[in-house]
């Protein structure tokens, strides 16, 4: 069973600077650059597993055709965890779909819990909303 999140009355967005990818759902924007730079230096805890490319269902964002043949689909894409033990691709969608047409199993991923991505809510108000949203699905 998942817990409740309680608001950190202390939690400081997260900055975003000129050129930071940002990943947009709604109000909940998250720095996905920042977040891939503390997963590169290990200051994000995450572990390093595999995403099974079949259990990807196709992703709501259009492909760039142009880009996708220039994408690396040896870098990890990433997972966070949106509601309790539900997990959505917010960074990756162009590897994933390489994979797909190339017909390749498996890329790798960091599977992130909410613990974990919402430091990288880059709004206060997003992140009072999203501790309220996420308590409202246990």
């Amino acid at each position: 069973m998942q817990r409740k999140l309680k608001v950190d009355k202390n939690f400081l967005p997260c900055a975003v600077n000129d050129g930071d990818e940002i990943f947009r759902n709604g109000i909940f924007h998250f720095n996905i650059s920042a977040m891939i730079s503390q997963l590169n230096s290990g200051m994000l805890d995450a572990t390093l597993t595999e995403l099974k490319v079949v259990d990807h269902p196709s992703s709501f964002s259009c492909i760039d055709e142009d880009h996708i043949d220039h994408v690396d689909i040896n870098k990890p894409v990433i997972l966070a965890e949106i509601a309790p033990e539900r997990y959505n691709l917010i960074d990756g969608n162009h590897r994933v779909e390489k994979a797909k047409r190339t017909g390749i199993k498996t890329v790798p991923c960091y599977k992130l819990t909410v613990d974990l991505h919402l430091a990288f809510l880059t709004e206060k108000s997003a992140y009072d909303s999203y501790v309220e949203y996420w308590n409202s699905k246990l």
